[in-house]
């Protein structure tokens, strides 16, 4: 290969990986710093390494968006639970038909709700219930970072009104709150799941769920809703598994 041929497929390289690395960070701030790290270490070596840093930080992007698009967005789709900011409750044990993510319980009945913060905060309300039986709402960022939980180990089973805010969220915990949850990304992903002793419990566990609500802010307070967010021409992710080879990835 000659110096220029080499030079050309240098500068493609270092384009797409710069590409990559603000798309899958969604920060054109970190851009900048990937420039000063060019400027001082723009080699072959380094452009691989960043690139796969930057893969390594969208790939959970990519995979919870794959699932908030089958839950939320796409109704087509037979993994369809509603829109956002409500909450479907399953009132059944999942079995190898559940697709959407990976090995489900078969003991816990789910309830699945996506919050869109962005135009105001998203209010759940769990009822009280019993001690001796355990349920958890799993609150999961666009990172799939975990953030927070309600449930029998992290807020007890005395019920209650919780309040999830969004970036730059800023105020004090109106009293009508247990509690106030930040996020760090607009869209939240809420897995709830509610023990089952046997499968004649399974009734007492429907009276559960029906106690479970997920309502915005305004919709709370019964009070004017804020302005509704801009409509977001919602990409259809890739298939599961293309991320690993195709360049759609960081598009």
């Amino acid at each position: 290969m000659i110096d220029s041929e080499r030079e050309g497929l240098a500068q493609g390289t270092n384009a797409l990986a710069r590409r990559a690395v603000v798309l899958a960070t969604g920060s054109f701030a970190t851009l900048s710093l990937v420039d000063a790290a060019w400027g001082q270490h723009g080699t072959g070596h380094d452009v691989r390494a960043i690139a796969k840093e930057a893969y390594i930080y969208g790939v959970p992007l990519i995979d919870q968006y794959r699932v908030m698009y089958a839950f939320s967005i796409d109704k087509g789709n037979p993994q369809y639970k509603g829109p956002f900011n409500t909450i479907l409750n399953i009132g059944r044990v999942f079995t190898p038909e559940d697709t959407a993510f990976v090995t489900p319980n078969s003991d816990t009945p789910y309830s699945f709700a996506v919050l869109d913060l962005r135009a105001e905060p998203v209010v759940i309300t769990v009822p009280k219930i019993d001690s001796r039986r355990y349920f958890v709402f799993q609150l999961m960022d666009l990172y799939t970072f975990n953030f927070a939980y309600i449930g029998t180990r992290a807020t007890g089973n005395n019920g209650g009104h919780f309040m999830i805010v969004g970036p730059g969220w800023k105020g004090d915990k109106p009293n009508a709150f247990a509690k106030v949850i930040h996020a760090e990304t607009q869209l939240v992903s809420v897995v709830g799941r509610t023990q089952l002793f046997n499968p004649t419990d399974l009734d007492h566990v429907k009276k559960i769920q029906a106690g479970y609500r997920v309502r915005t802010q305004s919709q709370f307070f019964e009070s004017p809703a804020p302005r509704a967010p801009q409509t977001v021409p919602w990409p259809k992710p890739l298939p599961p598994g293309a991320d690993r080879t195709s360049l759609e990835f960081f598009n």
